[in-house]
């Protein structure tokens, strides 16, 4: 028994030791962490300074917090508006040496760079790109790992960006890295303090979070100071179609005095051109000062070659550096706002940066592109685009593109089109050349119809509407490889998704029936009546889903029983045996309870009365975590994802625009700064950041239709350039703790509603914003309702 109580001592001894060092070990982590991330990069040089307005644009924004679903996954790098280029820092982790923690292969908590690569996604939950690493190093060859990843450690307090431009001083080898870009290519300026070797390696297979690659190809061309190649990639999306080749080419301003290649087991000094799946290559170099320009395609070596030299040239590093910042100051000042404080203008400002940043475009300068049939195809009077969140982008980003960029937006439906008819479906998701099918419903709906009705139509809308119709009423054929949408049959049959036949069987057709409204309206501008009927009794189908016991949206079985299980607040993302979430898409049903904007009237009769619907949303919003990006989002009010970020403009249908503006208010406030947190959760291709547009301004979209639903401006005043035409946004009795609405001018009259139409402000106009510090009820109840 002695021995017995010594050993079970000595066991929780050890145990208590193990736990402490546990605890040490995590502390020690948390020492490291926060000083990486308290040090604090700087938006200017002594000699290269952003343009007037990309001073208020910090990009780190979005490119730190913890776990995954909080990160906003944005970049810092080098980039033009829409750029094929995203030139920008891939960073290792601190914890596991691994580089796979940011989907955009940066992020902010990791103080190790492995170098700079040219391609990537913007701040969504797939991880694709990093093609061709460069990583500059004074290193000789015969002391470096081919093996491994070669990584510098670093500092934020080294790092300098704004918009076109990024820079790092690696200083334990004596570097200083510098990055600009254009559309299709990347120009790197590497600077040397230390007497020695300079050499660059470049890994021609890297992917951005370890994905598989192939094909690995280069060739060296000592004559011309040049290397060409190619590569195939599968990341999240680009695997789901067999890969993605893109091709490049680098010139460099002075001969190389070495060469090698490593193709994945030697290091070859002889050969000039190699074949691997594993493939780096070094190249040395005898001066301080080393410039390479490198050209990008994802259709020939020789495409690369024209995009570089027409795009770059002979041109400097400081006169690509000046083009890029044009670039971004004209798209900065479509919008140009006065009051708030300086911190709310860079968050501003830097959400209006991030909302321009996708989609991709993909032709190369002479119009050829490969399509979703794989084969090379040639754009006319438009650039092709691709990389298109459809999912995430429709709610905000779209609807602010058809204000303020309405040709790229023109551009960017042509893209669909011309997808549906390569691939045979309008898209929901489009990567690369190919199908990603992430997510769910069938978006492009809205973003073509909402297009159409704000007066985009030089677009084939016929062919559009079409291929909207046959997917909203018919399954994929099985050879094709869109996804459509999945239980079509059953939604038709049922008017809902039962939940024997497939997942998300809730949210799908929550999402069917906002899609079909979208269908409806744009049936109705194409004076197809009978359609036009169809869809609006098609978009009335989330009703059948509406539990009038639990007053929520509950799956039901194709018998027309509701599922049993239900627990209204448990999240998809702790429920790992999907046993009460099967049925609902990235969160609670609560954040599904109000998925249904277009027709905000219909929601609120199926609530047991008005004043219920008013306490139970009002409770959404209170009992929300105020924090920004927690680890864990809750089962309230989630800003950080898509399904209810337009719910507290519910508000207005119920007579209470007061409670819109007080909780608009409060997500301006608490879920947006200028931290490298910055954003509640992922971007999803600037999806958040155009949400703050709008919000601040006054007005947001519903997305898919013609309507606007009305706030509170955050700003003093507000000038949007909206093509030849303006719309000006005002302000009176203006103060920061004025965040409630007295009165609405629409150009010098009163409104008795809290809603707009686009065909009111598309010729330019004028909204006044009569503000006070005390809520107002001066919204006439039956003028408030908005016909959707």
């Amino acid at each position: 028994m002695k021995l017995l109580k010594k050993i079970a001592k000595i066991t929780a001894i050890a145990i208590g030791m193990a736990i402490c060092l546990v605890l040490i070990a995590i502390l020690i982590a948390g020492y490291k962490y926060q000083s990486i991330v308290k040090a604090t990069p700087k938006n200017h040089t002594e000699k290269l300074i952003p343009g007037p307005l990309g001073t208020y644009v910090n990009t780190f924004i979005g490119t730190g917090g913890f776990p995954y679903w909080v990160c906003g996954f944005n970049f810092p790098g080098a980039t033009v508006p829409f750029g094929m280029v995203r030139l920008s820092p891939e960073t290792m982790s601190l914890y596991n040496n691994t580089k796979d923690f940011s989907t955009s292969g940066y992020y902010y908590g990791d103080n190790k760079i492995l170098g700079f690569s040219h391609t990537r996604l913007a701040g969504t939950g797939a991880t694709d790109g990093g093609h061709f690493l460069f990583t500059p190093t004074t290193t000789p060859h015969n002391k470096i790992d081919f093996q491994l990843d070669y990584a510098h450690k670093f500092s934020h307090n080294d790092e300098i960006a704004f918009p076109g431009y990024y820079r790092v001083a690696l200083k334990k080898e004596g570097i200083v890295a510098e990055l600009t870009a254009t559309e299709r290519s990347g120009h790197h300026q590497y600077t040397f303090s230390k007497e020695g070797d300079k050499n660059l390696l470049i890994h021609i297979t890297n992917t951005t979070g370890n994905h598989r690659a192939k094909e690995g190809f280069v060739n060296i061309r000592p004559e011309n100071n040049e290397i060409e190649g190619s590569v195939r990639t599968f990341g999240s999306f680009a695997s789901r179609f067999d890969g993605i080749k893109v091709y490049f080419v680098a010139k460099f301003d002075q001969p190389f005095s070495e060469y090698g290649i490593w193709d994945g087991q030697t290091l070859d000094q002889n050969s000039l051109s190699k074949k691997s799946d594993s493939l780096k290559i070094y190249l040395g170099f005898t001066r301080k000062h080393i410039n390479a320009k490198i050209g990008i395609s994802h259709v020939s070596i020789e495409n690369a070659r024209l995009n570089l030299e027409t795009e770059a040239g002979h041109l400097s590093f400081a006169a690509i550096l000046q083009i890029a910042k044009d670039k971004w100051e004209k798209k900065l000042a479509l919008i140009k706002i006065e009051g708030g404080s300086l911190e709310e203008r860079k968050v501003f400002y830097s959400a209006l940066y991030r909302s321009f940043q996708m989609p991709t475009i993909f032709n190369d300068v002479n119009g050829e592109f490969k399509g979703f049939d794989k084969k090379i195809h040639q754009t006319t009077d438009y650039n092709y685009y691709t990389d298109l969140s459809l999912w995430d982008t429709f709610r905000t980003v779209h609807p602010l593109f058809n204000l303020i960029a309405k040709d790229e937006q023109r551009d960017m439906l042509v893209s669909l089109v011309e997808m549906s008819k390569q691939g045979g479906s309008l898209p929901r998701w489009p990567s690369g050349y190919g199908y990603s099918n992430s997510m769910l419903g069938s978006p492009a709906d809205m973003v073509i119809a909402e297009s159409y009705l704000k007066g985009i139509r030089n677009f084939d809308v016929q062919l559009a509407y079409k291929k909207m119709r046959q997917v909203a009423l018919e399954p994929i054929p099985k050879d094709s490889s869109a996804a459509g949408r999945e239980e079509i049959d059953k939604y038709i049959a049922y008017g809902y998704c039962p939940t024997e036949f497939g997942d998300e069987a809730v949210s799908k057709t929550l999402e069917y029936g906002w899609a079909d409204h979208s269908i409806s309206l744009l049936a109705k501008e194409l004076q197809l009546m009978e359609d036009q009927a169809l869809f609006e009794g098609h978009s009335k189908f989330y009703k059948n889903v509406w539990n009038p016991d639990t007053q929520y949206f509950q799956a039901r079985h194709e018998d027309g029983r509701f599922v049993e299980k239900f627990k209204p607040l448990q999240l998809t993302y702790t429920d790992w045996d999907d046993e009460y979430t099967k049925d609902y898409t990235e969160g609670s049903a609560l954040q599904w309870r109000w998925a249904v904007p277009y027709d905000p009237e219909g929601l609120v009769s199926l609530f047991r009365d008005r004043d219920y619907f008013v306490s139970e949303l009002n409770n959404f919003f209170a009992k929300a975590d105020p924090k920004k990006a927690t680890w864990t989002p809750g089962s309230y009010y989630w800003h950080g994802n898509e399904p209810d970020i337009h719910a507290a403009y519910l508000f207005n249908a119920v007579d209470r625009p007061d409670l819109t503006q007080k909780w608009v208010r409060w997500i301006l406030d608490n879920k947006y700064d200028n931290s490298y947190v910055g954003i509640d959760g992922n971007d999803d291709a600037g999806t958040l950041s155009a949400w703050y547009i709008f919000s601040s301004l006054g007005f947001y979209p519903i997305a898919g239709t013609d309507i606007y639903q009305l706030g509170a401006p955050l700003f003093k005043s507000a000038i949007l350039q909206m093509g030849e035409n303006q719309m000006t946004i005002d302000t009176e009795n203006y103060d920061p703790n004025n965040i409630y609405v007295k009165k609405i001018l629409l150009n010098g009259r009163p409104l008795d509603r809290t809603w707009i139409k686009h065909e009111e402000i598309a010729e330019g106009a004028q909204l006044t914003f009569i503000m006070a510090k005390e809520p107002q009820f001066l919204i006439n109840k039956q003028s408030s309702k908005s016909t959707l």
